[in-house]
């Protein structure tokens, strides 16, 4: 049956499994189990049934292949089809058991050595998970980050960081988003990578002004003077500007910055954040001039009392 597996109906795959199950069994000959054996035939049984898009007992089969490498101690072939299990899982639109499955194998990779695969596989459940689950993507992510970390694959650790930080701006979780951001910032830095440096400093500075924290909004510039290229780049003098501007509650100029190319084509969660950018105390409008004194003694109409000092659009 082997060369003829992948075509084999229901019924005949039944017979192979009851087989597998058979050549498991001791006998006064035959001491050690076959689990070997008995995992490649169920690896080509879940083959079968994947191509036949029978998707259950694709998973069944997958996770039966799981059980028979782990008997066998081989974690990576097991971690594998753990994997495997999922995507089916996945394809049957049962996306938090396939994620589960996934970080099952990921801790099974870890286990065998081969971290590199187990940051690969949390990052693809990562995507897996992101358009439904917001917050479980985080996670996911941030474990990524963690076992690249660990096995200082810094430039990988950043960019699962930086997935993770995007996501916590979207969720409003800007506590967490601002620390995520100078642990990206760090690794970027250790790695030599200046210019995204640059980057991660303007996200930084939007997000603490949402924040309500100039100050640690000022501080994360000033920290970034000692980056080889920052003092006078455009990354700079913008965030000067914005800076002033918002700390005189100049709105014209706030505005100016927020919507200029430099922030408005950055990844999408930090230039909404740009464009969403109010000075605080400003009611969302336009600070106007104070009337210049009179000339001559005459004095103009007097403002009516309560009349609103900001007119005019958005930041």
């Amino acid at each position: 049956y082997r060369g003829k597996l992948s075509q084999a109906t229901r019924h005949e795959h039944l017979k192979i499994a009851e087989f597998i199950s058979c050549s498991l069994k001791t006998s006064m000959t035959k001491w050690k189990p076959d689990y070997d054996g008995a995992a490649s035939e169920m690896a080509k049984a879940a083959v079968a049934f994947k191509n036949a898009k029978q998707f259950e007992q694709a998973k069944d089969a997958y996770l039966k292949e799981a059980e028979y490498h782990t008997e066998n101690k081989a974690l990576f072939h097991a971690a594998k089809a753990y994997e495997q299990a999922g995507m089916m899982l996945k394809d049957m639109k049962k996306m938090p058991e396939a994620i589960q499955l996934i970080e099952k194998a990921s801790i099974m990779y870890v286990e065998n050595g081969t971290s590199g695969t187990a940051g690969m596989a949390l990052d693809r459940a990562g995507k897996l998970i992101e358009p439904i689950d917001l917050e479980k993507a985080v996670d996911l992510y941030q474990k990524a980050a963690s076992v690249f970390e660990n096995e200082d694959r810094l430039r990988q650790a950043a960019e699962l960081l930086g997935k993770a930080s995007r996501l916590l701006v979207r969720l409003r979780r800007l506590d967490e988003a601002a620390v995520s951001l100078q642990k990206e910032k760090n690794m970027y830095k250790e790695i030599e990578n200046y210019p995204t440096c640059f980057k991660k400093t303007i996200a930084q500075v939007l997000v603490h002004l949402h924040r309500g924290d100039f100050v640690a909004a000022d501080k994360c510039v000033r920290e970034s003077y000692s980056l080889p290229g920052f003092s006078g780049s455009e990354d700079c003098v913008s965030m000067e500007t914005l800076l002033a501007a918002f700390d005189e509650q100049d709105e014209d100029v706030v505005s100016r910055v927020c919507n200029s190319p430099l922030l408005k084509y950055m990844d999408n969660d930090y230039a909404k954040l740009a464009i969403s950018l109010k000075v605080p105390g400003g009611g969302g409008g336009k600070k106007k001039k104070p009337p210049a004194a009179p000339q001559g003694g005459s004095a103009g109409p007097t403002p009516a009392e309560g009349d609103d000092d900001y007119e005019g659009g958005l930041c």
